[in-house]
C-alpha cells in the first residue's frame, strides 16, 4: 500500500541516510588513500570497482529506473496490478545482467581498455582486469537491489533504501581494516569485499519490500505487453545512460595517461559527490515518483511547488559547497587524504580537481531537479538529445585541452559538459507549461542564495588564513571542524538577513 509522499522530509530522509553512506564512504577512501595512495594498486582497484558501478548506472538506476519507476508508480496509483508488473520487471532485469555478467568476465581485457588503455603500458592493466572479473557480479546484486529500491520509493517508503548503500562502505571499511590486522593484500581484500557489500544491500531492500506487500522471487522472464512497453520507453533512456557513461570513458582515458590522475580524479570526486548526493540523490530519489502522481492527477499547481521547492533545497545546500570548494580545497584534501602513501603533491592534484569538480555542481544537482519532468511523462529521447550536446562538449573540452593543461581537462570537460546539460534541461522543459516553470518565491531567492554564498567564502578564507598554524601544527581536524562550523553559520546568518533562507522553514522541515 502507497503512503502520500512528503516532498521535504523525504528529501531529509533520504538525504540523511546518504549522508551517512558518504562519510563511511570518506572513511573507506581515507584508508584507501593511507594504504595505496595514488599507485598502480589503487588505480587499478578504482578503475574494476567502477566497471559495475558505470553499468550499473546505465543498467538500473539510470535507464531502467526512469522508465520503471514512473509506470509503476501509476500502476500502484491505479491498482492496476503493481505486484505482477514488479515481478515481471524483476526476472527480466536478473536475466539481462546474468547473460552481461558472463559475457563481461570473457571480455574483461577489452572492458578495461576501453576504460583505461593508458594502463595497457603497464602492470596496472592485469592487476585491473583481475579486480574486474571479482568485482563484476556486484552489478547483478546492486541493480537488483536498485529496482527494488525503486519499488520502496514509489510506495513512499524512503528509510531501507537509503540506508542500504551504507552497507557496502561499512563493509569495505571493516574489511580493511580486518585486512591490516591480519597481512591481507588490500587490493584483493577490497575487490573480493565488493560482491559481499552487494548481497548484504539486496538482502536489505529485499526485506523491507517484502514488509511493504512486495515479495519479489526469482523466475523465468515473461516478455508481456508491459514488459514490451518498459522496453521501448529504456531504449532512448539507454542510449541516454550510455551517453553520460561515455562521457566518464572520455574523462577516464584522458586521466589514464597520467600517472596518479585516475586516483586524484577519484578522491576529490569522493568530496564533491558528497553534497552531490545528500542533495541531487535525494532529490531524484524522491521527486520522480511524486511527479509522477502529480501529472497522473493532472495536479500541476502542486507540480510546479515540488519542482520549486527541490530547486531551491538544492541550491540552498550546493551554491555554499561550490565557493567553499573554491576557497578552501587544499585544506579539505590536506586534512581528509594526506598521511600514508598520499602526500603533498597528492594533494595539491587532488585540490585542484575539487576546485574544477566544485565549479560545476549546482548544474548536477539542477539536472537532477529538472529530469524527473521529462522522464514523468515517460520522455527519454529528448534527455538524450541532450545528452549528446554534452557529450561532445565533454569531449572536445578533455581531449583538446589535455595536451596544454595536463590531467585537469578531464574534470574541466566534466564540469562544463554538465552546464551544458542542466540549461538545455531547463530551457527545453518551458514549453511543458506552468509545472516547468518555477515560482516567484524560487525567483527572488536564487541570487540571494547566491549573494549569501559568496559572503560565507569571503569568511570562510578569512578564517582559513587565521587558521593556517592548526593546519600545520598537527591540529588539522580541530581547525577543518571550525572551518566548516563558520561556513554553515556565516552562511545561515548572511542567508537570513538576505532573504535567502528562513529559519522558521528550516525548523519546520527539521520537525517534519
Amino acid at each position: 500500500m502507497a503512503r502520500p509522499v512528503r516532498l521535504i522530509s523525504g528529501f531529509v530522509t533520504v538525504g540523511a541516510w546518504t549522508f551517512l553512506s558518504r562519510i563511511f564512504g570518506f572513511a573507506r577512501d581515507i584508508l584507501i588513500a593511507a594504504f595505496l595512495g595514488a599507485g598502480p594498486v589503487a588505480e587499478a582497484f578504482l578503475v574494476a570497482f567502477a566497471l559495475p558501478n558505470m553499468f550499473r548506472r546505465f543498467f538500473a538506476e539510470g535507464a531502467f529506473n526512469t522508465a520503471f519507476v514512473p509506470m509503476f508508480s501509476k500502476r500502484l496509483e491505479s491498482g492496476e496490478n503493481p505486484q505482477g508488473f514488479a515481478q515481471d520487471a524483476f526476472a527480466g532485469l536478473a536475466t539481462v545482467l546474468i547473460v552481461f555478467t558472463v559475457i563481461a568476465q570473457v571480455a574483461m581485457p577489452a572492458l578495461v581498455f576501453a576504460m583505461a588503455s593508458g594502463f595497457a603500458e603497464d602492470n596496472r592493466f592485469d592487476l585491473a582486469v583481475l579486480y574486474g572479473r571479482i568485482c563484476f557480479p556486484y552489478i547483478v546484486l546492486i541493480s537488483l537491489a536498485a529496482l527494488l529500491s525503486g519499488v520502496l520509493n514509489a510506495a513512499g517508503r524512503f528509510v531501507a533504501a537509503a540506508a542500504a548503500p551504507v552497507l557496502l562502505n561499512i563493509a569495505l571499511v571493516g574489511a580493511l581494516l580486518l585486512g591490516d590486522a591480519v597481512g591481507w593484500p588490500p587490493g584483493l581484500t577490497l575487490v573480493w569485499t565488493v560482491p559481499v557489500g552487494g548481497i548484504l544491500q539486496l538482502a536489505v531492500v529485499w526485506i523491507a519490500a517484502s514488509r511493504a506487500g512486495f515479495t519479489l522471487i526469482p523466475r523465468l522472464p515473461r516478455l508481456t505487453p508491459e514488459m514490451k512497453r518498459l522496453g521501448t520507453i529504456m531504449g532512448p533512456a539507454m542510449l541516454a545512460g550510455g551517453v553520460v557513461q561515455v562521457n566518464l570513458l572520455v574523462g577516464r582515458q584522458v586521466a589514464s595517461f597520467f600517472d596518479g590522475a585516475i586516483a586524484w580524479l577519484s578522491y576529490a570526486d569522493r568530496l564533491y559527490q558528497l553534497p552531490l548526493g545528500v542533495v541531487g540523490i535525494a532529490i531524484g530519489v524522491v521527486l520522480l515518483p511524486d511527479l509522477s502522481r502529480r501529472l497522473r492527477a493532472s495536479d500541476d499547481a502542486g507540480g510546479r511547488d515540488a519542482l520549486s521547492r527541490a530547486a531551491e533545497f538544492a541550491l540552498v545546500l550546493t551554491v555554499p559547497c561550490t565557493i567553499a570548494f573554491l576557497v578552501i580545497p587544499m585544506p579539505l584534501v590536506a586534512t581528509l587524504f594526506q598521511r600514508g602513501a598520499f602526500d603533498a603533491d597528492d594533494t595539491a592534484a587532488t585540490a585542484l580537481v575539487l576546485a574544477v569538480y566544485g565549479l560545476g555542481l549546482p548544474a548536477f544537482v539542477l539536472q537532477k531537479v529538472w529530469q524527473p519532468l521529462y522522464f514523468a511523462r515517460e520522455d527519454t529521447r529528448t534527455p538524450f538529445r541532450f545528452a549528446l550536446v554534452a557529450l561532445v562538449v565533454n569531449a572536445v573540452v578533455a581531449i583538446a585541452l589535455a595536451p596544454v593543461i595536463g590531467f585537469i581537462a578531464a574534470a574541466l570537460g566534466t564540469t562544463v559538459a554538465a552546464w551544458f546539460m542542466a540549461i538545455q534541461l531547463i530551457l527545453g522543459a518551458r514549453r511543458m507549461g506552468e509545472v516547468a516553470s518555477p515560482d516567484d518565491r524560487f525567483r527572488r531567492r536564487w541570487p540571494r542564495i547566491v549573494a549569501a554564498s559568496v559572503l560565507m567564502g569571503v569568511v570562510v578564507w578569512v578564517a582559513n588564513v587565521a587558521l593556517a598554524p592548526l593546519f600545520v601544527d598537527g591540529w588539522k581536524f580541530l581547525a577543518l571542524a571550525i572551518l566548516v562550523a563558520t561556513g554553515i553559520v556565516s552562511f545561515f546568518g548572511a542567508g537570513q538577513l538576505l532573504g535567502a533562507v528562513s529559519f522558521r522553514e528550516l525548523r519546520g522541515t527539521v520537525r517534519r
